[in-house]
């Protein structure tokens, strides 16, 4: 068998290579409004954000491989929350305010919270796989 021959197998480590990778770019978004890191010039909207978004951004992307559901949930409406409020006001379009990476960031932890951690994550470690949901009964009609 041929290694692209069932990508689908390969679904839990992009999974969470996804995981990681939005992880890092998360933290090095709260240690730019935090730290003043990586980089020399702070710009001005980033010393006016909220307090809470900073440390959100900052340590809400180290625990993303552990609680990775709830975790994910609270950030996905952080950013959500980012965009309406500090981005969209500005302008309609996110390439003109800024706000591309709100919304990606956004969607993608939505899409963790539905599809969990994935490969390489201590959510794994620490539980079973939950229980299937009851099936729904039977339309009426």
């Amino acid at each position: 068998m041929k290694p692209f021959d069932d990508p689908a197998r390969y679904q839990p480590q992009v999974q969470g290579a996804l995981r990681i990778v939005t992880a890092s770019q998360f933290i090095e978004h709260g240690t730019k409004k935090l730290f003043n890191f990586p980089g020399h010039q702070t710009r001005r909207h980033l010393e006016r954000a909220a307090p809470g978004s900073r440390h959100l951004e900052f340590a809400g992307g180290i625990p993303l491989a552990l609680l990775t559901r709830p975790v994910a949930s609270l950030l996905c409406g952080e950013m959500a929350i980012a965009y309406f409020m500090a981005h969209m006001p500005r302008d309609f379009f996110p390439a003109n305010n800024s706000g591309d990476a709100a919304i990606s960031f956004c969607f993608t932890f939505l899409y963790l919270v539905f599809a969990g951690p994935g490969a390489l994550a201590l959510d794994n470690r620490r539980s079973v796989e939950p229980p299937p949901a009851a099936p729904l009964p039977p339309h009426p009609l």
